[in-house]
């Protein structure tokens, strides 16, 4: 066995330093081999807004949000709709316990680290209208008071402690090709060392070879991460019967390096990878005006306001409307046959609602800036929301609709959109408005979530005409598919052990995080209720990490 660590950990990111975090506390000894440099140590995560899901939570009950863990599980388990009795054997088992810990100790867990949430409950994925569909019932998703840095920092900064004890050792630019099998358990792993990188977090590095490399420990575990960043990859398993034709153009939610590499290697090696089909992509992306990395987009997160219409016009249909059911709205864009759509809204509508996704994109949030927070209220003062309206590409503002039309037109005249169509989705919206009912159900949806107190105050704007000049200008915004997450991966147990394609356990491999599809191989199933990537990171590398550190000689 190697003198340098009873464990391998195969990607920096949160699983990893989650897995670790749990192995040195057992005085367990880790060496962390990761492909990138030093500034990228957290992954993905570092990147996020930070979002938890919780149930029953302090903040839920003082919010006045009745939740529970009967309805969590409901939710979840209707909006996964596990359907493969192999492939799903394992994900929802770890379904059901990742919901008992979003319900039970995730956040004493959390907050016994130091990490602390913002007191206002926000409300994703509000779902397809059905009790027993997708969606969440109820407000759950929290803001972490620091975004994701601060998750990233919560794990980070005791592994730092640990490696100056002697217990971790970090392996950058090792590049893992393949996993050492002998006798049928994984000893190791090899491959190559790459040219040190100066690149700033996130931005692609050199793939140079420099020299090989092998190590051998107790057990490996894979945290590397899902194939976000890797589009032919997503291609190579897009589920056409699904969500339609593949798409021609997609931007990028993840850097570059989530390339999917280490779900090849593993499979390679005879561990069961799962449900590569299933993913979470959003319709939602904006062309990054300053990108790190290359087709950088970044995701508005709606208010449920808008009128999203197709690339010629057509508005979508209930219940596909902003903040709803991301799937189901992109399997039916996705069969228009073009590759973008648009929201029109108001600037009372864009005050009230429009939010960037991502750490970069709250500075107030990430930075812990109360004063800063303040211009929430008016969300187009925020300098980030600022800086897309006036530079961005994909933004558009005009007094009239005539005038937005012919403007939109401009970004996209190979598909000019259709005016007539256009002008009576607009005019039939705003009929609707004159009542406090009406037959409209993306009206009655607004309605309904503004009786939510904080919603009403902090999100979502109060119905009106969008042609009315007292709520204008009127503005566009042309939206892109834009890759996330991989909720497929690979196959593990409730301890994260790897299993083989026949069931059996492949002895010495562990995964965990998106690799491992956030536990079992795709702990969402079809599809996701927000809030949980970075909890399945921190549920299933504590998971990995406990066991390990339980089990191992």
């Amino acid at each position: 066995m190697s003198d340098i660590a009873d464990v391998i950990v195969v990607g920096a990111g949160l699983a990893g330093l989650v897995a670790t975090y749990e192995l040195t506390r057992a005085g367990r000894r880790v060496v962390i081999v990761d492909q990138e440099n030093r500034a990228n140590l957290g992954g993905q995560a570092y990147w996020a807004e930070g979002g938890l899901f919780l149930v029953d939570s302090p903040e839920q009950r003082r919010a006045g949000i009745r939740d529970s863990h009967g309805l969590a599980l409901n939710d979840w388990l209707s909006s996964a709709e596990f359907d493969r009795d192999r492939e799903d054997r394992w994900a929802r088992r770890w379904a059901e316990a990742y919901v008992g810990f979003a319900a039970g100790d995730k956040r004493s867990y959390l907050y016994g680290l130091g990490l602390r949430l913002v007191p206002i409950v926000g409300w994703a994925e509000r779902g397809v209208g059905a009790a027993t569909g997708h969606g969440n019932s109820v407000p759950r998703f929290h803001y972490t008071w620091g975004a994701g840095p601060e998750v990233v920092r919560t794990f980070r900064n005791p592994v730092l402690a640990a490696a100056s004890r002697g217990l971790v050792t970090f392996k950058h630019r090792h590049r893992v090709d393949e996993l050492v099998v002998e006798g049928g358990t994984v000893v190791g792993v090899r491959g190559a060392v790459l040219v040190p990188s100066q690149a700033p977090r996130g931005v692609p590095s050199s793939r140079e070879e420099v020299g090989e490399f092998e190590l051998r420990a107790q057990a490996v575990l894979v945290t590397s991460g899902g194939m976000g960043g890797n589009h032919d990859m997503v291609r190579e398993h897009w589920p056409i019967d699904r969500l339609g034709p593949v798409p021609k153009s997609m931007l990028s939610g993840v850097p570059a390096h989530v390339d999917g590499r280490m779900l090849r290697v593993t499979e390679r090696a005879g561990g069961s990878v799962v449900n590569l089909d299933r993913m979470w992509h959003y319709t939602e992306g904006l062309k990054n005006w300053s990108p790190v990395w290359p087709r950088h987009g970044v995701r508005i997160i709606p208010g449920p306001s808008p009128l999203w219409l197709d690339a010629t016009g057509r508005r979508l249909p209930p219940p596909l409307f902003p903040s709803h059911a991301s799937r189901h709205t992109l399997r039916h864009l996705r069969l228009t046959g073009y590759d973008h759509s648009w929201f029109i809204m108001t600037q009372s509508i864009l005050d009230k609602e429009f939010a960037l996704s991502g750490s970069e994109q709250n500075p107030d949030l990430t930075g812990k800036n109360c004063p800063q927070m303040i211009l929430r209220l008016k969300k187009s003062a925020m300098p980030t929301i600022r800086a897309f309206l006036e530079r961005g590409e994909d933004i558009v503002i005009r007094r009239t609709l005539p005038e937005l039309v012919d403007a939109m037109n401009t970004l996209t005249p190979e598909t000019p959109l259709e005016y007539d169509r256009a002008r009576h989705e607009v005019t039939a919206h705003d009929r609707q408005v004159a009542n406090d009912y009406c037959k409209d159900m993306q009206l009655l949806s607004v309605r309904n979530a503004r009786a939510y107190l904080p919603e009403r105050i902090l999100r979502i704007a109060p119905p009106h005409r969008l042609l009315d000049p007292a709520h204008g200008p009127l503005i566009a915004a042309r939206l892109h598919l834009m890759t996330r997450k991989t909720l497929g991966g690979v196959q593990t147990t409730l301890d994260s052990q790897v299993v083989r394609p026949d069931g059996e356990v492949f002895d010495g491999l562990y995964a965990a995080g998106e690799a491992a599809g956030f536990g079992g191989g795709g702990v969402h199933g079809y599809n996701a209720l927000e809030g949980a990537f970075l909890g399945g990171c921190v549920f299933s590398g504590r998971s990995a990490g406990r066991a390990l550190a339980r089990d191992l000689a």
